[in-house]
């Protein structure tokens, strides 16, 4: 599959654009509060020491509630979470916005836009859940991922530009009220998205079972996910922890190398994170094109060693263009990682305990990235710059080997027989308008029966017990309309075609006969499990039903004889 293909495959999955479209839309609006906030602060403190504490102070949540937050995206419906965490940060924008308009409180200011960063705690496990849902295959997962990451950082290119524009010809409230509005549109985009629930363990009780049982189910099968995947996900551990902790305190010496090793005064800071803003467009984007191979492991090892070379060349040289040029293929490179990861990470965590994975790992992302803050500038300022940025790509370039020796074939996208019938299943004709993620769990529940030359897989007047999906061979649907009277032959059947569902929807015997003409393979799903997935549908049981009719509609035309009577139901 091409680059161009994929996300042409992308574009028409209606659900994930529209997602895509909403979070792009939002992320504008939080660098445009992010710049008000700042110099909100500083106008009214003159004081950079307050201004680091409060950007401290915005991240502390996230070590804290990431945790708690995973848990309740593996609980509740995610889509919910995420429509829950816009609207209550949109009114906490609304209240920003009166505090700055009528001159209120720095303190209130403070304390609101913490608040603020308590629910985006949730935001992020529930996202990182949901996303993968909407996408139709696994295929999809590294674009969809790709194109995210995409639209992030062109946000951070275009909000605080946008920002300061809007800030200087309108004052800080309007940054404020444009942000509400971005939360109202993402919320509003999320209403007509899929409601879906967490996978749930066949382990866990019914509704019936106490909540202290149920924790305790769900306890342990937490604990049994995590056995089986603890070896891959601790590979992608190590290279995301030290990734970020060596990212994160460049973020901060490039100021010290803008202004004292390159001799750039402080406009080239704003140049070299300009940089980072367009290496991050340029490696997201990138990235799209090598998470197509079924093989990660490459991929990862080129985000480690681009990101790795980068910060060693950022150590070495005094000339400022080479720098931009350093600065700019390291944020490629660290982007590329992330998308890298995010896709192995959807690929190894099944999704009943993807927000409680997905919240440990955002803790340990953010103190890491904290601690690579406050530990390498101290490190320059007692072995100098270069040294420490020497040291630091060795680090990411060694983390990422290490990262790929122990994931193992787990980089691997291999082709599961469950992910493989997926995608035959859903382009069926019927199942037009079925959730994904319904889809999924029904084929999770097929049963491969191999059958052979002359065997009677239904027959007429029996009760109707199974829905079949032919997956090889080739199928004879006969009936008799009397005791006396021959079989009529109504039609022959191959793969891809489908029988016995009538029968299931109307509760009447079987009305045909269904034999085999050859040794074949079919795909049986049962009476009770067929039923629930036909519901998910907006109006697939009546079409259905309308085939029994002797209707025949442009959908379902493959289950129809010439005749219009339906086959072997």
């Amino acid at each position: 599959m091409s680059l161009i293909e994929a996300y042409r495959g992308l574009l028409a999955n209606r659900n994930l654009v529209r997602l895509l479209a909403g979070e792009f839309i939002s992320s504008i609006g939080d660098w445009l509060y992010l710049v008000a906030l700042l110099i909100v602060v500083y106008q009214e403190s003159s004081d950079p020491v307050l201004l680091g504490i409060v950007g401290a102070a915005r991240v502390l949540p996230y070590v804290f509630l990431s945790i708690p937050a995973g848990i309740v995206a593996d609980r509740f419906d995610r889509r919910l979470i995420l429509m829950s965490t816009d609207i209550a940060r949109g009114v906490i924008m609304l209240g920003l916005a009166w505090l700055v308009a009528v001159d209120g409180p720095l303190l209130a200011v403070v304390a609101l836009a913490i608040v603020a960063t308590c629910f985006s705690s949730f935001f992020g496990p529930a996202i990182g859940s949901y996303l993968p849902t909407l996408v139709k295959d696994e295929s999809q997962l590294g674009p969809a991922n790709s194109a995210w990451s995409s639209l992030d950082n062109l946000a951070f290119i275009i909000g605080p530009a946008v920002g300061g524009i809007l800030i200087a010809a309108s004052g800080l409230t309007l940054a404020f009220l444009l942000n509400a509005v971005s939360f109202a549109i993402c919320a509003a985009i999320l209403v007509g998205l899929p409601s879906i629930k967490p996978e749930q363990e066949a382990t866990q009780t019914g509704e019936d079972a106490s909540a202290e049982a149920a924790d305790a189910a769900d306890a342990v099968s937490a604990r049994r996910i995590l056995r089986t995947i603890a070896r891959p996900l601790g590979g992608l551990i190590v290279i995301d922890v030290v990734g970020a902790f060596v990212f994160g305190g460049l973020g901060i010496l490039t100021v010290v190398l803008a202004t004292d090793v390159l001799g750039a005064s402080e406009a080239g800071t704003g140049y070299l994170n300009a940089a980072i803003g367009v290496g991050g467009v340029v490696g997201a984007i990138g990235a799209g094109a090598l998470v197509l191979r079924p093989s990660l492991g490459p991929a990862l090892l080129i985000g480690s060693l681009g990101l790795g070379l980068g910060v060693l060349v950022l150590g070495a040289v005094n000339a400022f263009a080479v720098a931009l040029i350093a600065m700019a293929v390291t944020a490629a490179a660290d982007l590329v990682l992330e998308v890298v990861e995010t896709t192995l990470f959807q690929r190894i965590v099944p999704d009943a305990a993807r927000g409680r994975i997905l919240g440990v790992t955002g803790t340990t992302t953010t103190l890491a990235y904290s601690a690579g803050s406050l530990v390498l500038p101290i490190a320059a300022g007692m072995f100098g710059i270069p040294a420490v940025l020497l040291a630091g790509g060795v680090a990411v370039v060694a983390a990422g080997l290490i990262a790929v020796i122990v994931i193992g074939a787990d980089h691997l996208r291999t082709e599961a027989p469950v992910a493989a019938t997926v995608r035959r299943v859903a382009r069926l004709p019927i199942f037009a308008g079925v959730p994904q993620p319904r889809l999924e769990r029904a084929v999770r529940q097929l049963v491969t029966v191999p059958v052979t030359a002359g065997a009677v897989v239904i027959r007429q007047g029996d009760p109707a017990d199974r829905f079949y999906v032919i997956s090889d061979g080739r199928f004879e649907v006969t009936r008799r309309e009397s005791i006396t009277e021959p079989p009529r032959m109504l039609r022959e059947m191959g793969p891809d075609e489908v029988f016995g569902e009538i029968g299931l929807l109307t509760e009447a015997p079987r009305t045909a006969t269904v034999t085999a003409l050859a040794d074949g393979v079919l795909l049986a799903l049962d009476g009770s499990d067929f039923l629930e997935l036909v519901s998910a549908g907006p109006g697939l049981a009546n079409r259905l039903l309308d085939l029994h009719r002797g209707v025949s509609t442009p959908m379902v035309r493959s289950a129809v004889t010439p005749a219009g009577e339906v086959s072997g139901t």
